[in-house]
């Protein structure tokens, strides 16, 4: 005889696979990797030392 399914439970697992692929889609559509979020930081941090720089005492 076979084991009994907990309904409930493959309901969730489905629900949670499904949120999952949802959130990898969005990771490749909307992510940065770490290389790009730190050179972006870094081109923003130049530009207001040389904003800073041209300031008029």
């Amino acid at each position: 005889m076979p084991e009994p399914v907990n309904l409930n439970r493959v309901r969730k697992e489905k629900a949670r696979a499904e949120k999952k692929a949802r959130a990898d889609q969005n990771a490749v559509k909307f992510g940065r990797s770490k290389s790009e979020k730190k050179q972006e930081h870094a081109l923003a941090e130049k530009a207001r030392r040389d904003l800073e720089g041209h300031e008029r005492e």
